[in-house]
Parts: C-alpha cells; sequence; structure tokens
C-alpha cells in the first residue's frame, strides 16, 4: 500500500530553509516542509499547500528533483515521497502550530537531527540532480537498506 507526500526545501544557495517538527510524525527533527497529498489533489498543490501551512510562504516556482520511497520493517505502507525544490517565494518563513523554519549554510546542515536517510540525497539535491531511491529503516530509524540512482527526468 502506498502512501503520496511532498517533501519541499527551499534552495537559495549557500542556503536552505528547513522546519523543526513540532508534532506529529518525525517530530524533534529538521526536515524539509510538506505531508500528505489528499484525494484528487495534484502533488505539485499538495506541495504548495503544505509549505504554505507550515511556513506560511506561497512558493513561486517548484521543481520536482526526486521520488523516494520509504518503507519501515514490519510496516507494508510505503511512503512514496516526492521531493521538490524551489527558489523564490512571497512571504516571510513563519513558525506554525507544526513547523518551526529556519535558514542554514549548506556546510552547516544539522545532519545529526534529520532522518538518517538524508545525508545520503541532500548533497544530490544541493548539487541539482534528479534522482530516484529507497530507503528501508530499522529499528530507532536505523537506515537498513538504501538505494539512490540519478536520472534524467522525474
Amino acid at each position: 500500500m502506498k502512501k503520496l507526500l511532498t517533501l519541499c526545501i527551499i534552495h537559495q544557495h549557500p542556503k536552505v530553509l528547513l522546519g523543526m517538527k513540532k508534532r506529529g510524525f518525525g517530530v524533534g527533527r529538521w526536515n524539509g516542509f510538506g505531508g500528505k497529498v489528499s484525494p484528487g489533489e495534484k502533488i505539485e498543490d499538495a506541495a504548495k499547500r503544505e509549505m504554505f501551512e507550515e511556513a506560511g510562504i506561497k512558493l513561486k516556482n517548484l521543481d520536482k528533483v526526486a521520488i523516494i520511497e520509504f518503507e519501515f520493517k514490519g510496516n507494508p505502507e510505503i511512503l512514496e515521497t516526492h521531493i521538490f525544490k524551489s527558489n523564490d517565494f512571497d512571504g516571510v518563513p513563519t513558525e506554525s502550530e507544526e513547523m518551526k523554519p529556519q535558514w542554514f549554510c549548506i556546510d552547516e546542515i544539522p545532519f545529526k537531527e534529520m532522518w538518517p536517510d538524508d545525508i545520503y540525497w541532500i548533497p544530490l539535491f544541493l548539487k541539482g540532480k534528479k534522482f530516484k531511491g529507497k530507503f528501508l529503516f530499522g529499528e530507532a530509524d536505523a537506515v537498513l537498506e538504501k538505494e539512490i540512482i540519478e536520472v534524467k527526468e522525474i
């Protein structure tokens, strides 16, 4: 069973905008902004909606750069996550009930306080690559298996 999700990171070189997750899945970790795609909603529209709900900004551009499938051992659900990059938006990143936005220089990304898969794919993201991947998590969200391949188009 697949669940469609979005994840968007603002990249204005040499900075990225991440959010500290304040509640729900991934609480206590820095992450991009995103969430579930509603029935009948376009994936891109879901990414824009989630960014506005979580950080109070309206994206001016959106580039799909990756699709990563996340699985958790013992759970049959696959989280098919569509990853987007944006570098332009209207508004000021503002804390919401769910996320606290913060800018990081790309050489100071807090990988130790993020999902353990991020260190494998964010360098590709920052280089402007497009890619597909799969991660299997075990106990304590340890990465048991990983696969990332660069592609020409998503």
